[in-house]
Formats: C-alpha cells, structure tokens, sequence
C-alpha cells in the first residue's frame, strides 16, 4: 500500500511538471511580445529577448498609433467580428432549427449532405469564382458571406436544440406560435451556452482570418487588422505611421518593436471579449455534442 501510494504521488508529481512546462511554452511567447513591446528599441535590440524590461518605452505604439491606418484597420476588423457574428448566429439558427425537428422530411438526407461539406470543398478557386460572380469583390461582404454558415457549428446547434424538452415546443405551437416565433421566443432564450460558445467560434474565426482579405479585397484601405499584421510581420514592412507628427528629428523604432506593438493591439480585443463567454463556453459545447 505504501509504495502504490508513493508511486501514485511520484506520477503526480511527473504530470504536474509535465503540465508546468506546457502551460510555460504556451504563455511565454505572450509574455515575451507583451514585454518587448514596452521594450526600450535600444534594449531590445542589444538583448533580443526580453521577458523583464529595464527600460520602459511606448515609441512602438506611438509610432502606430500616429496615423489614422491602424485604427481604421482596427475598426473593419471589430465591424466583421461583430456583425460577421451576428449574422453567423442567426443564419445558423435558422438552418439548425428545422434539422432538429425529427419529422422533416429529407431531414436525414440534409445532414448527410452537410457532413459531406466538412469533408470535401469545392477549393478556393471554385470558392474565388463565386465571390466574383456574386459582386463581392473588394467589399466587406466577402469575408462574411461565404462562411455564413460552419458545418460543424451547425451540428453542434442542431444537437443542441434536439435536447431541448419537446413539451416546451408543442405548448407554444397550441398556444398559436409559429415556428418562427418558437424560435426566436422559446427556444433561442433557452440556448444561451451553445450561443456563447458558437459565438466564441465564429468570433475567433472571423478575427483571425486574413487570407479570405487577400484574395478578396484589393483595396488596402479596407484591410483589416490581420493583414497589416502580416504585412508588418511576415514582409517586415514598415512605413505606417505619419512622419510628420514625430517631427524632423524623430526616428522610427525599429521592425522588431512595431511588430510587437501591432501583435497586441490586435491581440486585446478578442481577449477582453472571452472572460464573458468563458462560463458558458465548455457546457455549451459539450451539450451540444453529445448527442449525433
């Protein structure tokens, strides 16, 4: 009994090393770009990694910040989140609704067809061709429009509704409501930890997006934040802010400085909105995939 006991504590002992030194690779490259972001560009040129800066500096935000494009970025970016969102949770919605009555007819045939489209996609030229058709092209409506709908988060929305009591649905269908009306009335109120998780999703997916920008949008002004990041980034190029502002003898900060600035000003935002759908994030996730 003492050794198992002793071999029991030894293996937690391992796991909680294990486990230590996962979390630190995952937090360490954020604490270093927090940090090198308020670096000094004269220390963090000599050191090249800082994790503790001696000496404070905002020169990299300020240099951002002194022209209206990062902003301007900023806020395209926050304009698709947010109604790229919205939009992706009502279309959702509205197609999970009916899938989850069990009397559709062509019920089972629909979900086979739509678990098909998270295996195989016509491709990004087909994909490309369609947008332009359509008059997307160089619009915001591009990077909404072709993903208004996930496959996988509509199975999860769809399993999620089929869990609901069905007494809750024929109620109101006696008391005179239409199907539109239970949704919007009964069952969507009901479904607040699978919309905050989806919500989540779709959030994250349309923040991070930049390649969609890329093929789509040819107009620089329009950008959003995502691809000034790499731009800055990946090409490492600069030029952004208005030299004017700084005076004639001010010196730009160099790349390394201005990359990290750019990489937590477009960071924040999506992280400031998580702590308020955290609570509903893991239920609402795994009522919804339970059940296929």
């Amino acid at each position: 009994m003492a050794d198992r006991s002793l071999l029991s504590r030894l293996a937690d002992g391992l796991n909680y090393i294990i486990l230590s030194m996962v979390a630190l690779m995952c937090v360490l490259p954020f604490i270093y770009i927090l940090a090198a972001s308020f670096t000094a560009p004269e220390e963090l040129l000599s050191k090249g990694f800082v994790l503790f800066p001696t000496q404070f500096s905002l020169e990299g935000y300020r240099y951002i910040l002194s022209t209206e494009t990062i902003m301007y970025s900023l806020g395209i970016s926050i304009f698709i989140t947010v109604t790229g969102t919205l939009l992706n949770l009502l279309f959702t919605a509205l197609m999970a609704y009916p899938l989850a009555q069990r009397d559709l007819m062509g019920g089972k045939l629909f979900m086979k067809l739509i678990v098909f489209s998270m295996l195989f996609s016509g491709g990004m030229i087909p994909t490309y061709l369609v947008v332009r058709w359509t008059g997307l092209l160089d619009s915001l409506g591009s990077l909404i429009i072709p993903g208004l709908i996930s496959a996988f988060n509509l199975i999860i929305m769809r399993n999620f509704f089929q869990q609901l009591p069905d007494g809750i649905e024929e109620a109101a269908r006696i008391d005179g409501s239409s199907d539109l009306g239970t949704l919007f009335r009964i069952v969507i109120p009901l479904s607040a930890p699978v919309l905050a998780s989806l919500a989540l999703f779709y959030a994250v997916g349309h923040w991070n997006s930049y390649f969609n920008a890329v093929l789509y949008i040819n107009d620089n002004t329009k950008w959003p934040i995502q691809v000034w990041l790499r731009q800055i980034v990946i090409l490492s190029e600069g030029g952004i802010g208005d030299m004017s502002l700084m005076g004639d003898d001010y010196v730009a900060p160099p790349a390394e400085t201005i990359k990290m600035a750019v990489i937590v000003l477009s960071t924040l935002p999506i992280l400031a909105v998580y702590p308020f759908l955290q609570k509903h994030f893991a239920k609402g996730a795994l009522l919804g995939s339970v059940k296929g």
